[in-house]
């Protein structure tokens, strides 16, 4: 599957140099902030695990019966997701505030 996506692109890329058309082989649009997004987003998953661990200790204790271990994943999760998306939105304000400048 792999081999016969890669064979057609290369065939499409060979018919557009063909015709005198660029294929626009290594040219990729900047992105100043990915690093930035990308390192809020691990920092908010960490804080993220780190909510969900306390929660879940302080609320079910150490013996956990099978429900409350069901219980426990959807807390791990509801917090991954709240804090992830925390970090994202923190990384546009930035990224919004340093382009305003």
């Amino acid at each position: 599957m792999v081999f016969g996506i890669r064979y057609l692109s290369n065939k499409e890329k060979m018919a557009m140099i063909e015709r005198g058309i660029n294929p626009g082989i290594g040219k990729s649009a900047p992105k100043p902030y990915l690093s930035l997004k990308f390192g809020l987003l691990l920092v908010g998953l960490g804080i993220g695990l780190l909510v969900a661990l306390f929660t879940v200790r302080s609320i079910f204790g150490p013996n956990m019966t099978h429900n409350e271990e069901g219980q426990a994943v959807a807390v791990y999760f509801g917090c991954l997701g709240i804090f992830g998306g925390l970090g994202l939105i923190t990384s546009f304000l930035i990224e919004k505030k340093a382009i305003d400048k």
